[in-house]
């Protein structure tokens, strides 16, 4: 594929319900008219995210894509990133040129990350529904993000959370990268991830913006199909886990 043609990919993670899916709708409602659009999205095993994108119209519907995963959200976006790569690769040739493709997690844990190989940079979601303790719990999505978003901040009032003690917890946790308190609702905020995104976007054009390997995930865990619990532990090393009782571990290396 021609440089050319190559759009600035931006990653959007966090965990499931904190308005991953809304903000890129709004990303899409706001650049649309300045931006060549593109948007691919995960799920393990529907098309749901992007069949809600389509229905609101925040795009033509086929620059919405959809990459089944068939496995843990991590896997798509940083263990085998193939198969995000060829729906991005497809999507900015069939519709070249694009300025931005956005790419979008299956709701995962606070470990969740991008490979560099997949996006140019990074955008983490939190919401203040999920607990104002959350953003300095920390991790790898959390403090490597190129930009953490605290997201439905109209709704702190309902579930008691103070929106600027999780913003300046966000920040502790992040060293001095930014943190955008976001509502949908909120003119000024929905201005701020706009502004952002051209930003960013440009400074990648530039060549002013290198991708930073976010590091291995810690070790987490969910059930499979069949009830078992599944330990993921990421390795640099290329070891390999054995499996314990009733526990099955699975070695994946960077």
């Amino acid at each position: 594929m021609p440089e050319s043609s190559r759009s600035f990919r931006l990653g959007v993670a966090g965990p499931v319900g904190t308005g991953k899916s809304s903000l890129i709708a709004t990303v899409c409602r706001e650049l649309a008219a300045e931006l060549r659009l593109g948007v691919i999205t995960n799920d393990i095993y529907t098309d749901e995210d992007a069949r809600l994108l389509r229905s609101a119209g925040v795009l033509d519907a086929e620059r919405i894509r959809a990459v089944e995963t068939g496995a843990c959200p991590h896997t798509a976006i940083r263990d085998d990133v193939t198969p995000n790569l060829i729906a991005v690769e497809d999507l900015e040739r069939d519709f070249a040129p694009l300025d931005v493709v956005l790419v979008e997690s299956g709701g995962d844990n606070l470990t969740a990350t991008f490979s560099p190989a997949l996006v140019d940079a990074q955008i983490f979601v939190l919401d203040v529904a999920g607990g104002g303790d959350v953003a300095r719990k920390g991790g790898p999505g959390i403090a490597r993000a190129d930009l953490l978003v605290v997201n439905k901040t109209d709704l702190a009032p309902y579930v008691g959370v103070d929106v600027p003690q999780m913003v300046a917890d966000a920040e502790a946790a992040r060293a001095g990268k930014p943190v955008l308190a976001l509502s949908r609702t909120d003119p000024e905020s929905v201005a701020e991830l706009k502004r952002w995104v051209l930003e960013m976007a440009a400074t990648v054009r530039g060549g002013g913006h290198v991708p930073v390997d976010p590091g291995p995930m810690a070790p987490h865990s969910h059930v499979g199909e069949d009830g078992e619990v599944l330990t993921h532990v990421h390795s640099t090393s290329g070891a390999h886990a054995d499996a314990d009782a009733g526990v099955g571990l699975h070695a994946h290396s960077h």
